[in-house]
């Protein structure tokens, strides 16, 4: 792949010298850390990736000469970087991107823990998220529509270098030119690769408008009555906040379901919660999207990490969740193990 320094439309003053400085290359550390997100799917493959960005960019400093900004340079190396690791490594889904159709909410589950599924992403790992997508490319590459949950998952059902050409075009806004040096190919490749990329976003009916911030009254309101709705166990009312095509999916479990009361079906007969205590919810971040984390009760009355729901809100309500079961994450998302409560 191409190794010479490109002319960016994001330059800045960055000298050589700043490349062994850490303070000066650490503040790309959460939008390189985005960027590998999207590119992997998985939290804890983007910080492997980013940490082997930094290697690369110490051990080839003397290559820095200062024609491009540093942040054109760690993304060249960190895309680079991104594409080797995909090699070896298969895509991460998420149950709707395995090509089966809706399962039935009295059927047993079967999960699938060797499959790598997609991961959500804590905000926090990422900073601020702004509503919009302004000049500042910082601000770009870290907005909620770049990182939310349909699009990664979206993102993984595409060729490696097809992803990186959307990434780098779409959401870097990087040049055709930029991205066919960094590939090693024509500007008319690209070109053709992001065609095919678009065409697959647009068959996935991803939507801007489910881009929400839930800031406004009615959004607030919405998700004190989800939390109330879980933690007294009330499936009905549960059902009432779903859109009527709403989807629930939720691995390692392999089945994914569709609409309001099959949700409440699934949430009836397969949650193990037996009462209005058995369930408490913390509010969090993922992906820019409201989410939770579900802690249930065990037969000794504590209630222990179980699951982090990510929620997309749509015409006033929830039109879709996808339900982590893996534990491990609520680390990552600065949560204890135990309720707080």
């Amino acid at each position: 792949m191409a190794t010479a320094e490109s002319t960016s439309t994001w330059s800045t003053h960055e000298t050589p010298e700043e490349v062994t400085d850490a303070a000066a290359l650490d503040r790309y550390r959460p939008e390189l850390f985005a960027h590998c997100y999207r590119m992997l799917g998985s939290i804890h493959d983007a910080e492997d990736l980013v940490q082997e960005t930094y290697l690369r960019a110490w051990r080839s400093q003397n290559t820095f000469e200062g024609r491009s900004s540093m942040r054109t340079w760690l993304y060249r190396i960190a895309t680079n970087a991104c594409l080797t690791a995909l090699q070896s490594r298969g895509r991460r889904p998420l149950p709707t991107g395995l090509g089966q159709e809706a399962s039935d909410p009295y059927a047993t589950l079967v999960q699938q823990p060797e499959v790598p599924w997609l991961e959500p992403l804590p905000d926090r790992l990422v900073g601020d998220l702004p509503d919009d997508l302004p000049d500042d490319p910082a601000s770009v590459v870290t907005s909620r529509e770049s990182i939310r949950l349909a699009f990664v998952a979206t993102l993984q059902n595409l060729p490696p270098r097809q992803r990186a050409v959307l990434v780098l075009r779409e959401v870097l806004r990087w040049r055709a030119a930029e991205v066919a040096e960094l590939l090693g190919t024509s500007t008319a490749a690209v070109n053709s690769m992001l065609q095919r990329a678009r065409a697959h976003l647009d068959e996935a009916g991803l939507n801007r408008d489910d881009v929400v911030e839930p800031v406004r009254p009615e959004q607030r309101e919405l998700l004190d009555r989800y939390v109330a709705a879980f933690e007294s166990y009330d499936v009905d009312a549960i059902v009432s906040l779903f859109t009527e095509d709403a989807i629930w999916e939720m691995p390692p479990f392999t089945g994914w379901y569709q609409g309001a009361r099959t949700i409440g079906n699934l949430i009836s007969q397969q949650c193990p919660a037996s009462g209005p205590a058995d369930m408490r919810m913390v509010r969090t971040h993922a992906n820019g999207q409201p989410a939770f984390a579900l802690y249930m009760r065990d037969p000794s009355g504590v209630h222990r990490a179980f699951q982090l729901q990510v929620l997309t809100l749509s015409d006033g309500a929830v039109s879709h969740v996808g339900c982590f079961f893996d534990t491990g994450l609520f680390s990552a998302f600065g949560l204890p193990d135990v309720h707080p409560g």
